[in-house]
């Protein structure tokens, strides 16, 4: 969006830092990413759409037992420790924030799957981890914070063995935003410190450039975005007065997502690729 600067990593790492506890609270399982829903009639609640989303990622990601995925703004590890359970892979996740690590790694040891999934602090922009550690690596609604998208597909690319998969998902302009919507759509990104815009057609150049093989682009907005809208507008309105005591002041809690459902030229992409074996 014009005039919004880009997010630094520690200024999104602070942000999830802030909003930790909130997060806990908002979903049991921590599947803190936007819902999908199978049609219009669906009437799964945004914890089951969003837990639907982490099944789909998991077909997408097709690693089995022993197989080693990366997992590129892990959250508070819910997918992550799913992805461990139904698929029996090991899996490390980063994020900048350190809460995150530590309500994941507590989640996983919750799980007993502490010796199979670790959660760790590193930028996505620079990896600490040497070329071709990883069978897979996805990127669930991470990228939307990325300052730099190619910089940190060529480092998933870079990690992931020759024949591994990419997959993500990501936020994009289906349309330009006219002027009447721009106001709350600008809020959005300045707000939740959301990273350039970008879109559809911007994206096989951006796999390629990281060396990557597309698969498959899709655009899930109609099963996605409207709904988790209207459904987070829905249940931030009945948060714990505890939740209201804490953020109440802070200007990103203050947005109503509900303020988004009508805004259809933001969109919903699954994207998945693969580095190629040469």
């Amino acid at each position: 969006m014009q005039g919004i600067k880009a997010p630094d990593p520690t200024e999104v790492g602070g942000f999830y830092d802030r909003f930790a506890q909130f997060s806990v609270m908002a979903d049991p399982a921590a599947n803190l990413h936007f819902g999908y829903w199978d049609s219009p009639d669906d009437d799964s609640s945004l914890a089951e759409a969003a837990a639907r989303l982490t099944e789909i990622m998991i077909d997408k990601a097709r690693v089995g037992t022993d197989r080693h995925l990366l997992d590129v703004g892990c959250g508070i590890g819910g997918p992550g420790v799913r992805l461990a359970q139904a698929a029996g892979a090991r899996v490390t996740g980063v994020t900048v924030s350190q809460e995150q690590v530590r309500l994941g790694n507590q989640r996983a040891a919750e799980a007993g799957l502490a010796d199979r999934v670790r959660f760790e602090l590193a930028d996505a922009m620079d990896l600490p981890y040497e070329a071709d550690s990883f069978d897979a690596a996805w990127a669930l609604e991470s990228m939307i914070h990325m300052p730099d998208r190619a910089r940190v597909l060529g480092e998933m690319g870079r990690v992931v063995r020759p024949g591994g998969r990419v997959v993500l998902t990501d936020i994009f302009e289906r349309a330009p935003i006219p002027e009447h919507k721009r106001a709350v759509v600008e809020a959005y990104y300045r707000e939740t410190l959301l990273g350039p815009a970008v879109t559809v057609d911007d994206y096989p150049g951006l796999l390629r450039g990281a060396g990557l093989m597309v698969d498959e682009i899709i655009d899930i907005s109609e099963n996605v975005m409207a709904k988790t809208m209207r459904e987070a507008s829905r249940q931030k309105a009945t948060v714990p007065a505890e939740i209201e005591e804490m953020h109440g002041d802070d200007p990103a809690y203050q947005l109503d997502p509900g303020d988004l459902a009508e805004v259809w030229e933001l969109g919903y992409l699954l994207v998945v690729a693969h580095r190629p074996v040469r």
